[in-house]
């Protein structure tokens, strides 16, 4: 029972504290955007399906970095089998380029 009020409590005093420490009610007057000048659309707008495709490829790249970083730390060590094996990774990612430039991911247009 004791925890029961005293989470009813911590759950009461945080709402007062959030009442007493807003900025404003209306977000969009205090929020920085576009160098201080007020948005024209919302935040949450629909973005064209193609961007969509571009983001699936640069993250592609993005994790490839993310494989590639680690490996040129080691690659001294671990001698010429991890060349061969960056060097497949790498041919698998070509593929991966060559796949989505044929599914038309590099179209503009």
């Amino acid at each position: 029972m004791l925890l029961l009020v005293a989470a009813i409590g911590t759950v009461l005093a945080l709402r007062v504290l959030v009442r007493w420490t807003a900025v404003s009610a209306i977000p969009f007057e205090v929020e920085p955007w576009l160098s201080g000048h007020r948005p024209t659309e919302h935040a949450l707008s629909r973005y064209h399906a193609r961007w969509y495709s571009a983001s699936v490829v640069f993250l592609a790249f993005d994790v490839e970095m993310l494989f590639m970083y680690p490996w040129a730390i080691v690659v001294g060590h671990l001698g010429a089998g991890a060349v061969v094996e960056m060097f497949g990774f790498l041919l698998m990612l070509l593929l991966a380029v060559a796949w989505a430039r044929r599914e038309g991911a590099f179209r503009w247009a």
